[in-house]
């Protein structure tokens, strides 16, 4: 069984890494950043367009 992964940016602070998309919220729920502690649509922490569709498959 192959592992997904999504890498994630901050839009606030500029933190990026990498997580598991199935431990995610929806990409229309609320996410906070562990580092700055802004909360924003998680849609706008994805990285690139690939990201976030990868995130949609595990809705």
């Amino acid at each position: 069984m192959v592992e997904a992964f999504v890498r994630l940016l901050c839009p606030e602070c500029g933190k990026d890494w990498e997580t598991n998309p199935s431990e995610l919220p929806g990409t229309k729920k609320n996410y906070t950043c562990s580092s700055c502690g802004t909360t924003r649509r998680l849609a706008e922490f994805m990285r690139t367009e690939r990201d976030l569709q990868t995130v949609k498959q595990f809705e």
